[in-house]
């Protein structure tokens, strides 16, 4: 009986002890948190733990909160591979990142090696920001998931939704940053011209966040005499332009992947109205439900890359939900898998992924800025107005030839 009593304790010990020692999932961020795109990491950053405090609000994952820990890129990529090589040495599972497809691109080459080193302690790196078409293309890897756009799926709705408008006009300038993004960017508002029935009639491709005048440029865009001008420009490289146009006072519509990036609307002034963007996420599209959550947990409404970083999160919530470690050790591949058939119903439609490329299938919303609207931005009367929500299915670019990605085996 003393044998079989304390068989029982040391047993209910092992579990206690089981219970008490569960493996935690750690998620990484590895993002630019100084230098000139600190204002973008950071909302990426504060997104991110937005929607990890949802999942601990639920119960966490594994018997254990979820945890969290920030890593500075400083906006470089050899600073990212640094901060790569820590994550993975203080045993981050999955990493988060968006400001910069070059930095996208550094991640998801650290992560592919890494993984094919060290079978059974992969990594998953879930991009939030990085668009440039090689990452889904040439670059693309079962551990690598996009949950953002593409350049063609942003400039194809800006075309569509313009020229439906009767605002798009057939003389097009293009100005973009050089690199594989801008390069992007460009190359879509080249293939779009043909069918839209507009010609290109002048294009740029600049140094990334080195200029600090635009005002060459805005003389050489008034020079060209285009209808709109295409941008996918972001961080400085966007305020600069606006501020530029802005104090030029010139007179073109221009058609951007960022505008609602905070600083944006107030440095072109009244020249914003009539300005357009193609993007994940938009609160004017939205029964504000989602907006008026987020400014609760957070003090303010959703803005910039927040939205459809949220919802990325959200989406690996829901994918956790159908796993289950029983405490034990983490299986990133089962939560990959997870990850690819799961489908999030966010407020401006479903986002899913496909699995040939790992390109999320999401709507993209275009909008123009207007006065008075229901979200004002940067504590102007002038914000954004939903103009047309494309559906993901409608909205998504085909899988490029490029792309051979190869599976883990099921």
């Amino acid at each position: 009986m003393r044998s079989f009593v304390m068989s029982a304790v040391s047993a209910a010990a092992a579990l206690s002890a089981t219970a008490l020692h569960a493996e935690p999932l750690k998620i990484g961020i590895i993002e630019s948190l100084s230098g000139a795109q600190t204002s973008t990491g950071r909302l990426y950053a504060n997104a991110v733990k937005y929607g990890v405090g949802r999942i601990n609000e639920a119960g966490g994952f594994n018997g254990e909160p979820v945890t969290v820990t920030e890593y500075d890129n400083a906006g470089g990529s050899p600073e990212a591979a640094d901060k790569f090589r820590q994550a993975v040495a203080d045993g981050v599972d999955i990493i988060f990142q968006g400001a910069s497809s070059a930095i996208a691109g550094q991640l998801t080459e650290d992560v592919r090696k890494h993984n094919i080193r060290n079978p059974g302690k992969e990594v998953i790196f879930i991009n939030l920001g990085g668009e440039a078409m090689e990452l889904t293309g040439d670059k693309c890897q079962f551990y690598h998931f996009r949950y953002t756009t593409t350049a063609p799926m942003r400039v194809n709705a800006l075309v569509g939704a313009m020229k439906e408008s009767g605002d798009l006009g057939d003389k097009i300038y293009s100005i973009n940053q050089n690199y594989s993004w801008g390069q992007d960017m460009q190359a879509a508002v080249e293939a779009a011209a043909a069918e839209a029935g507009y010609t290109v009639v002048d294009e740029v491709l600049h140094d990334v966040n080195k200029i600090q005048d635009f005002a060459p440029f805005v003389a050489r865009i008034r020079s060209a005499g285009p209808d709109t001008v295409f941008t996918g420009n972001w961080s400085n490289d966007l305020l600069l332009l606006m501020k530029a146009a802005g104090d030029a006072g010139l007179d073109v519509t221009f058609a951007t992947a960022f505008l609602d990036q905070p600083g944006n609307i107030a440095n072109a002034g009244k020249t914003a109205l009539g300005h357009y963007i193609a993007n994940n996420y938009d609160n004017a599209a939205t029964d504000g439900e989602f907006a008026e959550s987020y400014k609760t947990a957070t003090g303010h409404y959703p803005i910039f890359v927040e939205g459809h970083t949220a919802f990325a999160l959200g989406a690996l919530q829901q994918a956790l939900g159908t796993v289950d470690f029983g405490g034990g050790d983490i299986d990133v591949t089962k939560i990959a898998l997870a990850l690819e058939n799961t489908t999030y119903e966010s407020p401006i439609g479903p986002i899913s992924v496909r699995k040939e490329d790992h390109q999320t299938i999401r709507p993209v919303v275009v909008s123009k800025v207007v006065e008075n609207p229901k979200y004002p931005a940067d504590g102007t009367n002038m914000g954004f107005e939903t103009v047309k929500v494309i559906p993901g299915e409608q909205a998504i670019s085909p899988v490029q030839d490029s792309c051979k990605m190869e599976r883990p085996a099921e």
